[in-house]
């Protein structure tokens, strides 16, 4: 993958001025530095940038100018749009392609360069909502025990740590950047308490209730750990004693989904959806439920009740005798 610098540096188009290949450069360059983009979205953006500006210069047949551009109208950015679906896009991606135009569009208008007001008159595609993929509650429970990696070259307080995160994420419902966002004194100890106070999306605290088992777990990893653990430093550390990485679970997590013969859909996100799943399959409160996955709308925790409709509607082809 090309760093920022190689994305905004290699521009050169055939299929626009020079002005306005310098706008684009000038574009990554302000997404980069003021709105800290990641690589990977920078090199999406000028990509999808790029195709439209090849797909307008063959369209008008003449190369684009920053005046044509500005000028550009909705029919045209419509025509590029159903050009990319009919390449079997996914709607997912042409709704970022369209993110990307119309960030270009307004930093245009910024800077006095024009203004753009097509993209603003076009509708983001639809994009069909697929549902969370929970885990099994006897397959996600033993991906919370140590044991099951016990073959595995690595040191016995590492494994104890990784299974405390992923019981962590299945039991209390964190995102796993939560999870590791945790302090040492933001966890209390087994029969010490049993809540977490939890920094989500959007900086935003809520209380989450965690099991004692989930506690014990954390308290067995901490006391193996071989690094310490200060009051205001992380819980969970690295092997070299640092932050966490949030790749280390994922990585544990693909390790374990060939020993228990998981999809690859087990992920720790998963267990996210395993426990509101589970919770809801139960007799949980959807309302309860969105309090403690931090969700501000409902309409996002709603999603938990196709999987829970689809469940049952197995059961029933499953088990009736005239189905």
């Amino acid at each position: 993958m090309a760093k920022p610098d190689q994305v905004i540096q290699a521009i050169e188009l055939d299929c626009a001025d020079d002005t306005l290949a310098i706008a684009m450069a000038q574009w990554l360059s302000h997404l980069r530095a003021e709105r800290r983009l990641s690589p990977k979205t920078l090199e999406a953006y000028a990509r999808d940038l790029r195709q439209c500006l090849a797909f307008l210069a063959e369209h008008w047949g003449a190369q684009v100018t920053l005046k044509a551009f500005s000028s550009l109208e909705a029919a045209d950015v419509r025509a590029f749009m159903a050009m990319r679906r009919a390449d079997d896009i996914a709607g997912r991606s042409l709704m970022r392609a369209l993110a990307g135009l119309r960030s270009f569009g307004r930093f245009l208008e910024r800077e006095g360069k024009g203004k753009v007001g097509a993209l603003s008159a076009i509708r983001a595609p639809k994009v069909a909502k697929s549902l969370p993929k929970p885990i099994q509650m006897a397959s996600a429970k033993r991906l919370a025990d140590a044991d099951e990696r016990a073959g595995e070259t690595r040191e016995t307080w590492i494994l104890a740590r990784d299974a405390a995160v992923m019981a962590l994420l299945y039991g209390s419902g964190l995102r796993i950047s939560e999870a590791l966002g945790l302090k040492r004194r933001e966890v209390p100890k087994p029969g010490e308490g049993d809540v977490l106070v939890v920094t989500g999306k959007g900086n935003k605290t809520r209380m989450v209730p965690v099991l004692h088992n989930v506690l014990t777990l954390i308290q067995e990893y901490a006391e193996m750990c071989p690094h310490p653990l200060p009051p205001q430093g992380p819980m969970f550390v690295g092997a070299r004693g640092g932050p966490l990485s949030p790749r280390i679970i994922q990585l544990a997590m693909e390790r374990l989904r060939g020993a228990l013969g998981l999809p690859d859909s087990a992920t720790p996100h998963a267990l996210r959806h395993s426990f509101a799943t589970h919770l809801l399959s139960r007799g949980g409160d959807l309302r309860a439920i969105q309090e403690l996955l931090g969700h501000a709308s409902l309409s996002t925790t709603q999603i938990y009740t196709g999987i829970d409709s689809e469940r049952l509607l197995e059961v029933y082809r499953t088990a009736h005798p005239r189905s």
